[in-house]
């Protein structure tokens, strides 16, 4: 939450700077140079940011149009600086026009590459070894985010296309719903689940979007807890199952939800009279108690919520300010791996510009 509201932050403050200099950028332009008075110039130029602004927030949400303005800004910045240096080296001006034309393009390319990266999902895998006597292929997912990207029909597509795979059970490692998912997508979405034909069945931990923030869907936690549970999901709050007798699954309650941690169990207590015989794994939303599970039994740990860091170049904020222990990927610590998904969709947002939407395969044996 700390990264996200750094991220939120420094992109609200880019904005209005943007807004500034795009503002200027706009009047210079050859066709904006017509208009002889420079306040109505101005504030035409402004005009023109704010329906850029405006359709974007229709069509998507505001913290849409905040990052596509953002990105024009950023790379009408760029260009505007090389073209400065061009120009010392070639000693003649850039037409400016050129320069923001050129400037539109490079951020029509990022955010279209974003736009794909975000609604697109693609496959991930990942082949574990162990000594351990167990042969076990997991689907991972996490930040499905139900009514962003993924409505409910197209949650069933992606779970068939897990189900193609074989899998021998999937695992939701939290954010399955957002603040405004729409109760008739996450009906949908949670029938898919039950509908699946797999040996272990679908597991869950809590993420900290699923228990609702602000209120605004027309569905409670309570409701999203007995749709799953109506569909034969698992919900491990705070606990631990054995799956079968070479395998332990364990659920950690969100860090976010239980008091930054305070109210949930550490792992050792979770997994106390676990089998250290059975492969262990520990689904927990956000990845930011590596040095406690790798003291554990644990031999896998698998989390969502960073979204592989959304966006570039903010991809490692989380990282960089001791939020996260990791934002994307596969670590091992001690005996124990971790792994972190970028999740099968996102956060309000139709972009993901530093990583990619994703399921994950996961092999595991000798």
């Amino acid at each position: 939450m700390i990264a996200f509201l750094l991220a939120a932050g420094a992109a609200v403050i880019a904005a209005l700077v943007g807004v500034v200099v795009m503002t200027k950028a706009i009047s210079r332009l050859a066709l904006f140079q017509k208009i002889k008075n420079k306040w109505i110039r101005g504030i035409v130029a402004v005009l023109v940011i704010a329906a850029v602004i405006f359709v974007t927030s229709e069509v998507w949400t505001m913290e849409n149009a905040v990052v596509v303005f953002v990105a024009f800004f950023a790379f009408y910045v760029l260009c505007a600086l090389l073209a400065k240096l061009a120009e010392k080296i070639r000693k003649k001006q850039l037409a400016h026009d050129l320069v923001f034309l050129v400037s539109v393009g490079l951020s029509l390319i990022y955010l279209g590459v974003g736009f794909y990266q975000c609604n697109h999902v693609f496959r991930k895998e990942y082949n574990l070894h162990t000594n351990k006597d167990v042969s076990l292929k997991i689907a991972l997912i996490a930040d499905s985010h139900l009514s962003v990207t993924l409505d409910g029909e197209k949650f069933k597509k992606q779970m068939d296309r897990i189900e193609e795979e074989q899998p021998d059970i999937l695992v939701i490692a939290g954010d399955f719903v957002d603040d405004w998912s729409k109760k008739e997508d996450m009906l949908a979405a949670t029938e898919a689940l039950g509908k699946m034909n797999l040996k272990y069945g679908v597991w869950y931990a809590y993420g900290n979007h699923d228990v609702g923030f602000y209120n605004s869907r027309d569905f409670s936690a309570a409701d999203l807890e007995r749709a799953l549970e109506e569909n034969g999901v698992h919900i491990l709050s705070d606990e631990m199952a054995v799956v079968s007798d070479k395998f332990v699954l364990a659920g950690r309650d969100d860090y976010s939800t239980s008091g930054s941690g305070a109210y949930r169990l550490k792992t050792a207590e979770l997994l106390e009279g676990a089998d250290e015989g059975k492969y262990i794994v520990v689904l927990d939303h956000e990845p930011n108690d590596y040095a406690d599970e790798a003291a554990s039994k644990a031999d896998l740990v698998l989390f969502g919520h960073t979204h592989g860091g959304q966006l570039a170049p903010f991809n490692y904020f989380g990282e960089w300010f001791g939020v996260n222990d990791k934002t994307y990927g596969y670590e091992k610590r001690n005996n124990t791996e971790f792994i972190v998904t970028s999740g099968i969709s996102d956060w309000n947002l139709q972009f993901k510009t530093g990583t990619r939407s994703e399921y994950v395969i996961i092999n595991i044996g000798k």
